[in-house]
């Protein structure tokens, strides 16, 4: 592995639980996540709880709390110590109640059939990063259990600060200072969203022109920022050439030395940062009810 660039210093990752204060970080895998012990997020945390969270966050990129029994208000509250939850993309999700704009229930069950087949359903979400559609995307997700089918609907996690201090040489060098277009025509699972024509030629995808390497607002640290493959065009090159870099950086990124995968029970939730990590889900048996809460923390412009 080479040195990591710019992210040098800050890029270890602990391999055994340690104490941060009051809570014990338990990481899971050698890339990515971490579980927090010793936090009721059902509660107002002290001042000083937040702060080692945040930096377990910062150091982990994903965080799993388990065992927590959240009503809608503390959810919210929960993830306000992150930032501002915003309402988010309602095109494919069911908003909870307009009670609670900021959450959306990703579920495969009580929505009419068109809301349904537009939806991620019981399909395999691919990898991607929340609303990078967006002009200014979420900084974060934080998704709530509720329901969970007995098997399948997995959700992996992969660290796109080490997929960039891994870039080989020749690619880093085809990536700076270009940008990639973020297909808002499809969700997460390939699927047309509504008011979009089924357009297939890469350069006329509609989208944001987004950083293929970005800088973390808050760590300082570079990662790669792909959002999804399909439908991605990096302006200013020809098709095909597009096509090969494209191909290289995500099969870069998604090597699983980079990932984890969390096997859901009721009453966990994960909180991941889109600014460097990407996120995807298996598929599950349509019959199974799949049911989790999901909100979203404001971002900033990707640069």
């Amino acid at each position: 592995m080479q040195m990591a660039r710019d992210n040098a210093d800050i890029t270890a990752i602990p391999q055994e639980s340690y104490d941060l204060g009051q809570i014990t970080v338990v990481p899971q895998s050698s890339a990515i996540g971490a579980e927090i012990v010793g936090a009721d997020i059902s509660e107002p945390l002290p001042s000083d709880v937040v702060v080692a969270i945040k930096q377990a966050w910062h150091t982990h990129l994903v965080l799993l709390f388990r065992g927590q029994s959240l009503t809608p208000e503390q959810h919210i509250y929960f993830s306000s110590y992150f930032g501002t939850p915003q309402s988010p993309n309602r095109t494919s999700f069911t908003p909870m109640t307009e009670k609670y704009p900021e959450i959306v229930e990703v579920m495969n069950v009580g929505m009419e059939k068109e809301r349904l087949d537009r939806s991620l359903s019981n399909a395999e979400a691919f990898w991607h990063t929340d609303m990078s559609y967006k002009e200014i995307p979420p900084a974060a997700s934080a998704l709530y259990s509720r329901e969970i089918p007995p098997e399948g609907g997995n959700t992996c996690v992969c660290n796109m600060y080490m997929a960039y201090d891994d870039l080989p040489p020749d690619l880093l060098a085809m990536a700076e200072g270009r940008t990639a277009v973020h297909d808002a025509s499809r969700n997460s699972a390939g699927r047309l969203r509504p008011g979009f024509d089924d357009e297939k030629d890469p350069q006329k995808t509609p989208g944001p022109h987004h950083p293929l390497i970005r800088t973390h607002s808050e760590t300082g640290r570079k990662a790669l920022f792909l959002g999804r493959r399909p439908y991605s065009y990096v302006p200013g090159l020809p098709v095909d050439e597009s096509e090969a870099l494209l191909d290289r950086l995500w099969g870069h990124a998604a090597q699983e030395k980079y990932a984890w995968c969390h096997s859901w029970k009721v009453g966990d939730l994960l909180l991941w940062d889109n600014r460097c990590a990407m996120h995807r889900r298996d598929p599950f048996d349509a019959s199974q009810r799949r049911i989790l809460h999901r909100t979203q923390i404001a971002g900033g412009r990707p640069y």
